[in-house]
Formats: structure tokens, sequence, C-alpha cells
């Protein structure tokens, strides 16, 4: 059944970006494919949300992460002129490497989910405050002037320039579906059943022989790579960055991608809150002062009355069919009862 599952969660997400790859062909508006595009950026970071979520641990650095991807690419960039395809793979090494080292304080033998939060909390805030006072990386004034990526050239087929919206949208639809298959592969694999049993009860997981420190470490370290990937990305796509981008409330609004969809589904779940939740805040733009409370009010009601997210209503659907089934075979159990009496009495 959890095969089965989890099957029908990987198709409904591939069947929804095929959905999605062929946007460009109905929609030339530069506008909407930004949106779509920072949607997609989204809900790869709702994913890395979900999977520390998976081990127990609720991770409030990932902008750090993000944030470290960003301006570690537009260095390797901009000021060692480093090709973006061999910044991305430094970047990807270069933050996984920084989690592992962070990983032995915020994890630790002894260290409780809560110390985990406040910890990740205080990185993340570090983050923004540090970069924020280095004038190398531009300060409060931000990292200006990184060049988009470098032109591709493949056998038999034209250049491809990132000159236009349409060349970054295939670029992140690509990472995207790398990261839905690492993911997957590692949760269909002995690690992801690890992962499971960690974050259900870790004193049972150790009891059986699960190392729940070294699948903790194993998660967090993925998971702060793949921010640390997006944030290379994001930044020759803006073009630009800033540390108030990486800010606290920006992991926040990462919550809330992922918990919107549903936290229960690592993949359609971030898809879908993500995508929402992007186009929710352009709208709300106008009134941008009050756009913070409404998504923790939005962040309150969804922990409160929808645990399980835009997706758990399925779950609600089939269970009020099979009980509205099990209400109409009443009459025929009765029916049947009072057959079987009659032929008794008979």
């Amino acid at each position: 059944m959890r095969i089965k599952s989890n099957n029908v969660r990987l198709s409904g997400a591939i069947i929804i970006l095929l959905l999605v790859a062929i946007i460009p062909l109905l929609i030339q508006s530069p506008y909407y494919l930004d949106l779509i595009i920072m949607a997609i950026v989204n809900a790869i970071l709702a994913m890395t949300f979900i999977m520390l979520l998976r081990v127990g641990l609720i991770n409030l650095s990932i902008t750090a992460f993000w944030g470290m991807g960003a301006y570690i690419s537009a260095i390797l960039i901009v000021n060692f002129h480093f090709p973006f395809w061999t910044s991305l793979l430094i970047t990807i090494l270069l933050t996984g490497l920084i989690a592992w080292g962070l990983g032995f304080i915020l994890i630790g033998q002894k260290i409780t989910g809560f110390s985990f939060v406040i910890l990740s909390a205080v990185i993340a805030m570090l983050f923004t405050s540090v970069v924020s006072n280095i004038q190398y990386l531009g300060a409060y004034n931000g990292f200006p002037n990184i060049p988009p990526p470098d032109p591709i050239n493949l056998p038999f087929l034209p250049e491809i320039e990132f000159v236009s919206k349409v060349p970054f949208f295939y670029l992140i639809l690509i990472l995207f579906l790398l990261v839905i298959t690492i993911y997957e592969a590692l949760n269909a694999s002995s690690i992801g059943r690890a992962w499971i049993s960690t974050g259900a009860d870790p004193k049972l997981a150790e009891a059986t022989g699960v190392n729940t420190f070294r699948y903790k470490m194993l998660a967090f370290v993925l998971s702060s790579a793949i921010a640390g990937l997006a944030g290379s990305f994001y930044a020759s796509y803006q073009g630009y960055i800033a540390p108030t981008t990486f800010g606290m409330w920006q992991n926040i609004n990462i919550q809330v991608y992922a918990i919107l969809g549903g936290v229960g589904y690592a993949v359609l779940g971030p898809i879908i809150g993500s995508g929402l939740m992007t186009f929710l805040t352009e709208v709300l733009r106008p009134i941008s002062m009050i756009a913070p409370l409404i998504t923790g009010a939005l962040l309150i009601i969804l922990i409160l009355f929808l645990p399980q997210g835009l997706l758990g209503l399925v779950q609600y659907k089939t269970i009020i069919i099979n009980k509205i089934s099990n209400i109409s075979r009443i009459p025929q159990k009765i029916l049947s009862t009072l057959r079987t009496a009659k032929k008794f009495i008979s």
C-alpha cells in the first residue's frame, strides 16, 4: 500500500511537471514566467523543509543555506570568473560541507528537536546579520552584476543562450526534476525507511539498530546542499542578491509552502503550495504592509484545521465516501439479517 501510494504521488507530480513544461508555449508574458520560475524555486526549498521533517526536525535555517549557495556562486562567477556550471557543482559541495560541519552543533547526539529549531533559527539570523556587514559581499547594498549562465552548446542543436525567461524556466525545471529523482530514489531505499522510523520514534529506531544521528545528519546535509543549488540558480537568474532576500520571514513562507500543499506529499505538496502562495503573494503586493500578517494567519489556520494540507482533503473525501457507502449498506444488512432470522425460525 505504501509503495502504491508513493507511486500515485510521484505520478501526480510528474503529470503536473509535464503540464508545466509546455507553459512557455502557452504563456508568452515574462511577468507570469517569472512567477512560475520563482514558484519552482520555492517548491525546491519547501522540499528541503519536508526532507528534514521526515526525520523529526523542523529546520529554520533553510534560507541561510539558500543564501550561502547564492553568495558562494556569485563570488565564484564574478570574482574568480568560474563558469556557472562549474560554480553550481562547487556551490552544492561547499554548502553540503558547511552543513556537515554545522550538523554536529545543530543535531549532535543529545540535541532534542526543540533545541534544533532554536539553533537553526539562530543560524538563519546570524547569516543575514554577518553578510550585511561584509563589504566584500556588498553588505546591505547587495551583490550586483551577476551574469547569467554560460550558453549551452549541444550537438546538432542551436546554441542555448540565457537571454530570456524561457531558458531559465527549463533550467530550473530540469534542476527540480533532478532533485525529485534523488529524493525519490533515497526515499524508496533503506535510507528512506530509516528516515521514517527516525522521525516516528527515534528511541525505538535506535533500539532496532538505526543510527539516528547519522540519518539525521544525512538528511540535513542533503537538504542544505539542495538549498545551495537553488541559491546558485537564483543568483544567476536575478543577477543581484541582497541579505534581506534570505531573511527569517522567508523561512516562515517556506513552511507555508510545505504545509499548504501537505507535508505528507514531499513532491506534489510543495508544487501546489508554492504555486498558490507565490501567486497569492504577488496579488497581495499592493498591501505588502499587512501581507506578513495574512501569511502568518494562514499558517495558524493550516496547522489547526488542515494539518495535512490541501492534498489531505483527498483523504478526507475518501473517508467520507467510505462512510456514506457503509451507511448505504445498512438497509441491505438489515434485510439480510431479517432473512437469516426468518429461515432460522422456520
